[in-house]
């Protein structure tokens, strides 16, 4: 069974918490093309990751994707 979509209050308190906890307020949070239970996380115009709703035994979490490509990690 899907999870439900993110509402606008979720979306307008995760995306407060992200700039909060990572000390950036050029993070933005924009819905997905056909998928309502997860949005993009962008810093600036950079894409970032996923954040995702999960809704499991009645308990809410959102789960924060961002893959590391070796490449960035060059100096």
């Amino acid at each position: 069974m899907a999870n439900p979509a993110l509402s606008i209050s979720e979306l307008t308190a995760l995306q407060g918490y992200l700039r909060k906890t990572f000390c950036n307020d050029k993070i933005n949070l924009k819905p997905r093309a056909n998928i309502k239970d997860s949005v993009e996380v962008y810093s600036g115009e950079d894409f970032l990751g996923t954040l995702g709703k999960d809704i499991d035994e009645g308990e809410i979490s959102y789960n924060f994707n961002m893959a590391i490509l070796d490449i960035d990690l060059e100096a």
